[in-house]
């Protein structure tokens, strides 16, 4: 896999259908959280501060929209994963509900500034 240095770069070498789901994902993340995206990991990661809150990655059919602590947010169809992590798998931009992704990212921000505290 190459290595990317731009979240542009990383969108851009994904497949078409991928590039439409981040096409529609991307505003809706940049808009909820306070600072850009970066690449941590090698995938698309939004932070509040220095602590990831959430990634979104490609994989050969889907982008995983996931969340840190996401198994402590409410609502929705997040799925478990590890640790405290949990996710959904984004198929094509339809899948893309702005107004659930950003009641997501105001928890997922909650839960970072509480645990701050």
């Amino acid at each position: 896999m190459p290595k990317f240095t731009t979240v542009a770069e990383y969108v851009a070498a994904q497949p078409e259908a991928l590039r439409e789901v981040y096409a529609a994902l991307l505003p809706v993340l940049d808009d909820a959280m306070p600072d850009p995206a970066v690449l941590y990991h090698g995938a698309p990661t939004w932070k509040a501060g220095k602590n990831p809150v959430c990634l979104a990655k490609a994989y050969s059919s889907y982008v995983t929209l996931a969340f840190w602590r996401g198994q402590l947010i409410t609502g929705g169809d997040l799925e478990p994963g590890a640790r405290e992590m949990a996710h959904v798998k984004l198929r094509s931009a339809e899948d893309v509900d702005a107004k659930q992704i950003a009641a997501w990212v105001q928890q997922a921000l909650a839960l970072e500034t509480e645990s701050a505290a």
